[in-house]
């Protein structure tokens, strides 16, 4: 499956509905962690798109799921 076009602002919105809860805001980075002790830092730029490079290490090495696995997470 393709990775999503989606900006940091959804990003956090997703994330939130799985469990993350923002730690702090420092400038337009956002840092959040899960209960279970994952922790990623998503860039809020306006409602620009997250670049593909960086999403995918968000999404496979911070948040440990595949890509397949985030998608279906989009469409609930």
């Amino acid at each position: 499956m393709k990775l999503p076009v989606i900006s940091g602002k959804e990003l956090i919105q997703i994330l939130q509905k799985k469990g993350f809860v923002v730690l702090r805001i420092k400038g337009s980075h956002h840092r959040m962690k899960h209960e279970d002790g994952r922790i990623t830092t998503i860039p809020v730029h306006s409602n620009d798109p997250l670049p593909k490079g960086l999403l995918h290490k968000i999404i496979t090495l911070d948040l440990e799921v595949t890509i397949d696995e985030f998608c279906k997470w989009i469409l609930k």
